[in-house]
Protein backbone atom coordinates (compact mmCIF):
# COMPACT_ATOMS: atom_id res chain seq x y z
CA UNK A 1 0.00 0.00 0.00
CA UNK A 2 1.47 2.96 -1.15
CA UNK A 3 -0.05 7.04 0.27
CA UNK A 4 0.67 10.22 -0.60
CA UNK A 5 0.86 12.92 1.88
CA UNK A 6 2.32 16.37 1.48
CA UNK A 7 4.47 18.50 4.17
CA UNK A 8 3.81 21.57 5.32
CA UNK A 9 4.01 24.05 2.24
CA UNK A 10 6.68 25.53 1.01
CA UNK A 11 7.65 27.01 -2.11
CA UNK A 12 7.50 23.97 -4.75
CA UNK A 13 10.69 24.41 -6.19
CA UNK A 14 12.02 24.03 -2.42
CA UNK A 15 10.57 20.56 -2.20
CA UNK A 16 11.47 17.13 -3.76
CA UNK A 17 9.40 14.01 -3.98
CA UNK A 18 10.84 11.54 -0.86
CA UNK A 19 9.62 7.97 -0.64
CA UNK A 20 10.31 5.61 2.73
CA UNK A 21 9.05 1.77 3.11
CA UNK A 22 9.09 0.21 6.73
CA UNK A 23 11.08 -2.81 5.82
CA UNK A 24 10.38 -3.89 9.83
CA UNK A 25 8.05 -6.10 11.11
CA UNK A 26 6.52 -3.57 13.46
CA UNK A 27 4.58 -0.66 13.30
CA UNK A 28 6.64 2.90 13.14
CA UNK A 29 6.01 6.23 12.87
CA UNK A 30 8.17 8.88 10.94
CA UNK A 31 8.36 12.57 11.85
CA UNK A 32 10.25 15.74 10.60
CA UNK A 33 10.87 17.93 13.41
CA UNK A 34 14.07 19.82 12.31
CA UNK A 35 12.61 22.07 10.24
CA UNK A 36 11.54 25.41 11.73
CA UNK A 37 7.99 26.17 11.40
CA UNK A 38 7.11 22.88 9.95
CA UNK A 39 6.14 19.20 11.42
CA UNK A 40 5.39 16.28 9.36
CA UNK A 41 4.20 12.77 11.24
CA UNK A 42 2.59 9.88 10.47
CA UNK A 43 2.33 5.85 11.20
CA UNK A 44 3.85 3.64 8.97
CA UNK A 45 2.54 0.18 9.34
CA UNK A 46 5.07 -2.69 8.20
CA UNK A 47 5.64 -3.28 4.51
CA UNK A 48 3.89 0.11 3.59
CA UNK A 49 5.37 2.68 1.37
CA UNK A 50 4.91 6.18 2.31
CA UNK A 51 5.52 9.21 -0.51
CA UNK A 52 5.71 12.64 1.09
CA UNK A 53 7.36 16.44 -0.11
CA UNK A 54 10.13 17.87 2.31
CA UNK A 55 13.03 19.96 1.47
CA UNK A 56 16.12 18.07 0.91
CA UNK A 57 17.42 19.36 4.08
CA UNK A 58 15.10 17.61 6.20
CA UNK A 59 15.94 14.52 7.84
CA UNK A 60 13.59 12.09 8.67
CA UNK A 61 13.12 10.13 12.45
CA UNK A 62 11.83 6.78 12.44
CA UNK A 63 10.76 5.84 15.44
CA UNK A 64 9.85 2.20 16.33
CA UNK A 65 7.35 0.63 19.27
CA UNK A 66 8.62 -1.24 22.34
CA UNK A 67 7.33 -1.99 25.83
CA UNK A 68 9.20 0.83 27.38
CA UNK A 69 7.92 3.67 24.21
CA UNK A 70 8.87 4.44 21.14
CA UNK A 71 12.71 4.33 20.18
CA UNK A 72 14.34 6.89 17.70
CA UNK A 73 15.63 3.77 15.49
CA UNK A 74 17.32 6.07 12.63
CA UNK A 75 17.49 9.32 11.46
CA UNK A 76 17.57 9.81 7.55
CA UNK A 77 18.50 12.60 5.42
CA UNK A 78 15.72 13.49 2.85
CA UNK A 79 17.94 13.78 -0.27
CA UNK A 80 18.93 10.18 0.43
CA UNK A 81 15.19 8.89 -0.30
CA UNK A 82 14.55 11.44 -2.61
CA UNK A 83 12.59 10.37 -5.85
CA UNK A 84 14.48 10.19 -9.12
CA UNK A 85 12.83 10.19 -12.14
Amino acid sequence: MTSHLHAAPTTADQQVLCCYQNHSSKIQVIRIADIPDQYFERVVFPGQRLMFEAIPEARLEVHTGSPVGAILADTIPCDRIRVTT
